[in-house]
C-alpha cells in the first residue's frame, strides 16, 4: 500500500523527468511551492485529496484503485524465507 511519502517520491521523479521545478509544478497545480516540498521530502503530515489529484493531473498521472492482491505470509513462510537467505549467505 502506497504512503504519503512514496507518493511524494514518485510525483519528484516524475517532476524531475518532465524537467520541471518545484515552482513550476507548484504553479500548474495551484498549489504552494512549500507544500510540494514538503510532500516530495516526506515532511507532509496530511495532503488533501484535491491537491494530490490536481498534482497528479499537472504530472499526467492518475490514481487507480483496486482490489489488494498481496495477502500477509504465514509464518511458515517467514522461517522458510529466512532460512534459504541464511543459506545463500554461507556459499559467499
Amino acid at each position: 500500500m502506497l504512503d504519503l511519502t512514496s507518493i511524494g517520491q514518485q510525483i519528484a521523479e516524475r517532476r524531475k523527468e518532465l524537467k520541471l521545478s518545484q515552482a513550476a509544478l507548484a504553479h500548474k497545480a495551484g498549489i504552494s511551492r512549500a507544500t510540494l516540498e514538503a510532500l516530495e521530502n516526506g515532511r507532509a503530515g496530511e495532503l488533501g485529496f484535491s491537491k494530490l489529484t490536481k498534482l497528479l493531473a499537472a504530472l499526467g498521472l492518475e490514481l487507480k484503485l483496486q482490489a489488494a492482491g498481496s495477502r500477509r505470509p504465514t509464518l511458515d513462510e517467514l522461517l522458510s524465507e529466512d532460512r534459504d537467505d541464511q543459506s545463500l549467505d554461507r556459499r559467499r
